[in-house]
């Protein structure tokens, strides 16, 4: 079962969220999700449990529960979406070629000759 926790201090560590859950039953994975480029905690990790009641159990024993001052969130992780925004050319609005206003081409003023 995988569990979503929030909240989290960025002084927390996989072994000390480890050593959280195993007070449930047994804990097949630990990952504290970090930012790319600098590398810091985003404050959310993912846990993964072998068993459903474990993870039950463990949902309901540790969510609201205060964790180096801070009170986390536990819950079951939903599963990922494909559609995760990022902004893609297809999505804009404005028109055709240019972004030119009112759907003309090649921009918003008209060229007088």
């Amino acid at each position: 079962m995988r569990i979503y926790i929030g909240n989290l201090s960025y002084d927390v560590t996989e072994e000390e969220l480890k050593q959280e859950f195993l007070a449930y039953g047994e804990v097949a994975s630990v990952s504290i999700m970090t930012d790319k480029f600098s590398g810091r905690p985003k404050g959310f990790a993912f846990v993964e449990m072998d068993s459903k009641t474990e993870g039950e159990a463990a949902i309901e024993g540790l969510n609201g529960k205060t964790l180096k001052e801070r009170t986390i969130v536990v819950n079951e992780a939903r599963p990922r979406t494909e559609n995760r925004g990022g902004g893609s050319y297809g999505d804009r609005r404005g028109g055709g070629y240019g972004g030119g206003s009112r759907g003309r081409p090649g921009g918003g003023r008209q060229r007088r000759y």
